[in-house]
C-alpha cells in the first residue's frame, strides 16, 4: 500500500494559503511583463520573472513544515541513511538537510525552491519529489538532443539523426529564433558528439544523471533519461526530448558541443543555445504570474469526503495509483510520420496500448504506454487486443514497456493477471503499512465512524490476508504493529497484506494464460516506474520473463526497471485522509 508519497506542488499546512501578490499596474521594471504572452523565451529572460519573488520566511516555513511532516509520514527515510550498493549515491540524511534548508539564507523564494527542488529530485525516488509548479513553468528546449547509439558496432553519443524532423514541429515561433540569430541548427543532426562542456559525453551525461533526472534509483535508468528517447504521452506517439536537451529548468543558457557533423572528417566546437518554452496559464505580470502559478487553490489541498457538499458527489471505490511525475509530458513532441509504426494497428489501439502483429504473423506487439487513461477502457483494450492476436493465430508476444511512468496499480495487477490466468493466483505484491502515530490513528479513527473503501484508502476494506480472504472495514490490520529495523532504527509496519484488485476488473480473467508464458517477453529503456516496475518485476520473478534493456552507455549495467512498485499518494491524497478522519485538528507527536 502506502510506504512512500510524492510532495505534490504548493505544498502548504492544511490551515493556510501561500499568500497572494497585491496586484498593481505592469511595470516597466517588472521582469515577468517582458516575457508575458510569450510562448519561447530566452532561459535568462524566464530566469529573471522566477527571481522577482523575493525570498519569504513565512513561506519557507509553510513549505518545509508540511514537506517535513510528510517524510516522516511515509518516506522510509532509515534506508537513505546508508543505501546499499549500487543505489549509495543516493545516501541523505533527509533531517538534516531539512535543517540546512532551514537554516540557509536565500535571495528569492525561486533559490529556496530550487534548492528543496534539488534535494528532493536528488533522492532519485519518483515517490518522493517536491514539484514547486512556480518554477517548473518553463522547459528548456535544446534542439540538438543527444542520443546514445551503436554505430559500426562502437556505441557513442550523437545529435539525434531525426532532429530536423522532430525539433520542427515545435513550430517557427522555436525554430524562427534560431534563424534570426543565424544559427544553423539544422546541420548538427546526425553529427558524432565528442565532448559535451569540456567534458567526455558519457561523463556529462553522468552529471545530469546524477543532478537532474532523479526519479529512479539504478544509476544507469538515469542515464537513458537524459538522452532523448520515444513514449507514449496520452494516447499518441511522441519524442521525449531527455534531461539534456529538455530539462524542467532554466539556469542554463546553451551548451557546448565538440563534434564532428556528418559527412565531414573535421571536428569542431559549436556552442547550442537553449530556448524557454512556457507550459503555464497566461499571465501579464509578475502578481498575476504568481496568481496563475504559485498561490494555492481548490486543488492544492484535501477536502473532508464526509462534508455535506461531498455527498452530492458520486463516491466509488477510488483506484490506486502507483506512478510518478514526467514534466516534460506537458511538451509532447510527436512522432515524425515516418517513425511510427507502418504496420496496421489491431483492435484496441486508441488508448494507452498500441498493438500491432508483426509481418511472421506469429508475433503480437503491445506497447504499453502507461497504466493511466480510463479504468475500464485499459482493461477492454487488454481484451481485444490480446483476442485479435489469438484470433490471428500470433503464438508469442513482445511487450515494449519502455518510459512506462506508472499508473493504476490495479491495471498493472490486471494485465498480470490476464496474462497468467486466474488460476495463478494473487497477481500483486505482498504489501505493509507504515505505522507511525498518525497513520494507526487514521484506521483507527475510520473504524470509530465507519467509514469503508469508498473514501478512505485506509480502511481495512481495501485489502486481503495472505489466504485471499478480505479484511472487514472495520478490521484493524495496522494496531498492534509489526517490529522492523532499518539501519539500527526502529521502522514499525503493518501487518503484511494483499491488494484487492480483483474487485475493480470490469473484464473476465481465463483461467490459463492465452500464451505460454515462456514465449512473452518485455523490452524497454529501464525507464519503467512504480506500477510498470511491478508488472515487470512480477512477470520475471513469477514466471521468469525475459526483459531486454536497451540504451545506457558502454560498460555500465541498466535494471530493467529503476523503481519499486506500487501505491503512492500525493500531498492531497494524505491531506483528504487527515480531514476524512476529522484528525486536522488533533494534536499527535508526527504532527
Amino acid at each position: 500500500m502506502v510506504t512512500i508519497a510524492r510532495l505534490a506542488s504548493s505544498l502548504v499546512v492544511t490551515t493556510c494559503l501561500l499568500p497572494r501578490l497585491i496586484s498593481a499596474a505592469p511595470s516597466a521594471t517588472d521582469p515577468c511583463v517582458k516575457v508575458a504572452g510569450k510562448t519561447f523565451v530566452l532561459p535568462a529572460d524566464a530566469l529573471a520573472c522566477y527571481k522577482a519573488f523575493p525570498f519569504n520566511e513565512t513561506l519557507r516555513q509553510n513549505v518545509l513544515t508540511t514537506v517535513a511532516r510528510v517524510f516522516d509520514f511515509f518516506t522510509f527515510e532509515d534506508y537513505y541513511l546508508n543505501s546499499p550498493p549500487p543505489f549509495q549515491e543516493s545516501t541523505v540524511d533527509i533531517r538534516a538537510t531539512i535543517a540546512k534548508l532551514n537554516s540557509t539564507q536565500y535571495p528569492t523564494d525561486y533559490d529556496f525552491s530550487k534548492a528543496l527542488y534539488d534535494f528532493t529530485t536528488q533522492m532519485n525516488d519518483g515517490h518522493t519529489r517536491w514539484f514547486p509548479n512556480c518554477y517548473n513553468a518553463y522547459q528548456n528546449i535544446l534542439p540538438s538532443p543527444p542520443i546514445t547509439v551503436e554505430v559500426d558496432g562502437v556505441q557513442g553519443v550523437y545529435i539525434a539523426f531525426d532532429a530536423v524532423d522532430f525539433i520542427s514541429l515545435l513550430g517557427t515561433d522555436y525554430t524562427s529564433f534560431f534563424d534570426s540569430i543565424g544559427f544553423d541548427w539544422k546541420r548538427l543532426a546526425g553529427a558524432k558528439v565528442l565532448q559535451i562542456n569540456g567534458q567526455d559525453p558519457y561523463s556529462y551525461v553522468d552529471t545530469i544523471a546524477s543532478t537532474v533526472s532523479g526519479n529512479y534509483l539504478d544509476h544507469g535508468v538515469r542515464v537513458n533519461s537524459v538522452f532523448s528517447s520515444y513514449r507514449i504521452s496520452g494516447t499518441d506517439f511522441s519524442q521525449r526530448l531527455g534531461d539534456l536537451a529538455g530539462p524542467m529548468d532554466v539556469t542554463q543558457t546553451s551548451l557546448t558541443f565538440n563534434l564532428i557533423p556528418v559527412n565531414s572528417t573535421v571536428a569542431e566546437t559549436v556552442t547550442v543555445p537553449y530556448l524557454a518554452n512556457y507550459l503555464g496559464p497566461p499571465f501579464i505580470d509578475s502578481a498575476s504570474y504568481w496568481e496563475a502559478n504559485c498561490a494555492a487553490n481548490a486543488a492544492t489541498n484535501g477536502v473532508d469526503l464526509k462534508a455535506p457538499q461531498m455527498k452530492a458527489v458520486a463516491i466509488t471505490r477510488r483506484h490506486a495509483k502507483g506512478n510518478i511525475i514526467d514534466q516534460s509530458n506537458s511538451n509532447a513532441i510527436g512522432l515524425p510520420p515516418q517513425f511510427i509504426p507502418s504496420l496496421p494497428s489491431v483492435a484496441g489501439s486508441e488508448g494507452v496500448i498500441k498493438s500491432y502483429i508483426l509481418p511472421d504473423n506469429q508475433t503480437g506487439v503491445m506497447f504499453v504506454g502507461s497504466f493511466e487513461g480510463d479504468f475500464d477502457g485499459f482493461q477492454a483494450d487488454v481484451v481485444s487486443i490480446i483476442t485479435t492476436f489469438k484470433n490471428a493465430g500470433v503464438t508469442q508476444l513482445l511487450i515494449d514497456l519502455t518510459n512506462n511512468g506508472g499508473g493504476f496499480v490495479c491495471l498493472g495487477q490486471f494485465l498480470h493477471q490476464y496474462l497468467s490466468g486466474s488460476t495463478f493466483g494473487y497477481p500483486g505484491f505482498v504489501s505493509t503499512v507504515r505505522a507511525n502515530t498518525l497513520a494507526q490513528k487514521i484506521v483507527a479513527t475510520d473504524i470509530e465512524l465507519e467509514l469503508t473503501d469508498t473514501l478512505s484508502f485506509y480502511t481495512g476494506d481495501n485489502y486481503a490476508f495472505l489466504n485471499g480472504t478480505h479484511m472487514g472495514a472495520n478490521f484493524n490490520y495496522i494496531t498492534p504493529s509489526v517490529p522492523f529495523i532499518v539501519n539500527g532504527r526502529s521502522d514499525p509496519t503493518s501487518q503484511r497484506f494483499h491488494d484487492t484488485c480483483e474487485l475493480g476488473f470490469s473484464q473476465k480473467v481465463p483461467a490459463d494464460p492465452p500464451f505460454d508464458l515462456s514465449k512473452v517477453a518485455i523490452v524497454n529503456n529501464g525507464n519503467c516506474a512504480s506500477t510498470c516496475a511491478m508488472f515487470s518485476t512480477l512477470m520475471n520473478e513469477r514466471h521468469g520473463t525475459k526483459i531486454a534493456v536497451f540504451g545506457g552507455k558502454p560498460g555500465e549495467d541498466v535494471q530493467f526497471k529503476g523503481m519499486a512498485g506500487n501505491q503512492v499518494l500525493e500531498w492531497v491524497d494524505i491531506d483528504t485522509e487527515i480531514k476524512t478522519a476529522g484528525l486536522q485538528n488533533v494534536s499527535i507527536s508526527v504532527l
